[in-house]
């Protein structure tokens, strides 16, 4: 009887079992030695690839089922999905191109290892060749990288073949006789997905063991000594003295490092060696310098900025916003340095991940909030959070405001950034935003016969400030809310409005008005291109 020879199905199965190990010895290589790990720069090159609304709609798509399944942090959560959906990605593509190996080998007779060869090359060049283009990460030599990268993918295409020829009954017996061994197929192929799993298992275990022991994101070496502090565990808030005190259940008035968010273009931030790193400026200036991290600090006056940052991408009433600290250097007395030429208009700011933006001169020169920043709260930058260094533009969403800066250019026009080519507003300027953190129905009180809960959240416009916070419950009347001092003229505002109790489902809505006088925009928009805009509303029953 003719043996079936296998086919698509088959092979779908053994590459997936076959890629599956791949990716665990390719996780486990990055953990150990520092080479890329392959699937987060195939997805970071995916990005940087496709078009503005394809990104945008990924995101969108991330950030509801997030927001909708209520699975924790968006930030921190958004970019574990991202690497699960990396991961699934290489996943896939192991599948399919086992798939089409085996149908070719089914149909067509070919020299044994070309097959394999030709799979192994075709996927392991091209992936090789994107991930030295995208990875910021590795530790190990570019050649190296390459070297590995295509020899993994050949070594893995060759046991596909092998599989395949396996299964065929294609060995020969031993005498040489040339008849075919019968091979059983459905045990094959448990041994194979058994082996498979044990070097995803062992692989995978072993690589988080050893992430797990690396150091901490924060850069000890630039802190004062080991067990450094932030700034906010030993110094009181400069409104410590308020008599306003937050509502239970509303988020710290400073937000810790930790929680902070965190919105880039990388699974994994670029690692930065700050020996081999410094910051160049050239372009149309008279004395173009390379300056170490230490020549910032240590040449130019610090000043420091309490500072609320949000994300373009941050709906109304989402935790893509944070408040800290922030310590740098002017950017108009590095600019000093270098002598602009007459004809320079803007500067380009490129960071470590090939990210970057154009701001105008102008704002750099006139605003002396405007900072090249090398610390948080107290402490060196994170790696997360862009160290060595990121800029402050005050009034702008973070998409303005690159981190791992290497080098600024001056220019004589106006150029898109990143993120203005994919299609979002090119000014990126904050809009106002209030958001209801807490109906704290734990912590009611009694006055005056009458029961009182307290309600609070934050209110936001950028470096324009809040006058008026404003709270309405069901189709009642607006009615002003206590603000809290804020940190600065750059942070959100705390408010407060203690609501008289009233049994039932309710709808609290609140509203603000900037420092201008402007009220916050009541219409609904989508985040895209300039922010998102709309009254945060929460349903409750009390």
């Amino acid at each position: 009887m003719a043996r079936t020879r296998p086919g698509l199905l088959t092979g779908a199965l053994v590459g997936g079992f076959l890629v599956t190990a791949l990716i665990a010895i390719f996780f486990l290589a990055a953990a150990l030695v520092g080479t890329p790990f392959v699937p987060f720069d195939m997805f970071d090159w995916v990005g940087r690839v496709l078009p503005g609304p394809v990104i945008t709609f990924g995101i969108d798509t991330i950030v509801t089922v997030i927001t909708a399944l209520n699975i924790g942090e968006l930030s921190s959560t958004a970019k574990l999905a991202e690497q699960i959906m990396a991961v699934g990605g290489m996943l896939v593509t192991g599948i399919v191109v086992g798939a089409v190996v085996f149908e070719l080998l089914k149909r067509v007779r070919l020299t044994p290892g070309a097959a394999g060869l030709i799979a192994g090359l075709g996927v392991g060049l091209p992936v090789a060749l994107i991930s030295q283009q995208v990875n910021r990460t590795a530790l190990t030599d570019d050649s190296l990288n390459l070297v590995w990268i295509v020899l993994a993918f050949v070594l893995w295409g060759l046991a596909l073949e092998w599989a395949f020829r396996r299964i065929a009954g294609a060995e020969t017996s031993p005498d040489g006789s040339g008849s075919v061994q019968q091979i059983d197929r459905r045990r094959f192929l448990i041994n194979v997905g058994g082996a498979t799993a044990a070097i995803t298992v062992l692989g995978s275990g072993i690589g988080v063991l050893l992430n797990g022991r690396k150091p901490q994101e924060i850069t000890v070496a630039l802190a004062e000594g080991e067990g450094a502090q932030p700034w906010s565990a030993s110094n009181a808030l400069p409104n410590a003295d308020d008599v306003l005190v937050a509502a239970p259940g509303t988020r710290p008035e400073l937000t810790p490092l930790a929680d902070h968010y965190r919105i880039d273009i990388n699974l994994v931030p670029p690692t930065v060696n700050e020996a081999d790193w410094a910051l160049k400026i050239d372009g149309l200036v008279d004395n173009p310098v390379d300056l170490t991290l230490d020549q910032i600090r240590s040449n130019y006056e610090p000043i420091s900025q309490f500072v609320t940052i949000a994300c373009i991408s941050n709906r109304v009433g989402g935790d893509l916003i944070g408040t800290t600290l922030w310590t740098g250097a002017r950017l108009k007395d590095v600019l000093a340095d270098v002598g602009l030429k007459p004809e320079a208009t803007h500067l380009r700011i490129t960071a470590a991940d090939d990210f970057d933006e154009i701001t105008s001169i102008d704002l750099a020169m006139n605003d002396d909030r405007v900072m090249l920043c090398y610390a948080w709260d107290g402490l060196p930058l994170e790696v997360k959070h862009g160290f060595p260094l990121r800029i402050y533009l005050p009034n702008h969403y973070g998409m303005k405001q690159p981190k791992w800066i290497t080098r600024i250019e001056a220019i004589p026009a106006w150029e898109e950034g990143y993120w203005v080519r994919r299609g979002w507003d090119k000014d990126a300027l904050m809009k106002s935003t209030s958001v209801i953190d807490t109906i704290a129905t734990e912590a009611i009180y009694e006055r005056d016969g009458a029961q009182f809960v307290p309600i609070g959240g934050i209110a936001h416009a950028g470096d324009r400030g809040i006058s008026t916070v404003e709270i309405k419950v069901d189709d009642g009347d607006w009615t002003p809310a206590l603000l809290r001092k804020p940190l600065s003229e750059t942070t959100w505002v705390i408010w407060r409005y203690d609501w008289p109790f009233s049994e039932g489902l309710h709808t609290f809505t609140v509203r603000c008005v900037d420092g201008d006088g402007v009220a916050q925009v009541e219409d609904v928009a989508p985040p895209r291109p300039s922010g998102a805009t709309g009254l945060d509303t929460i349903d409750r029953s009390v």
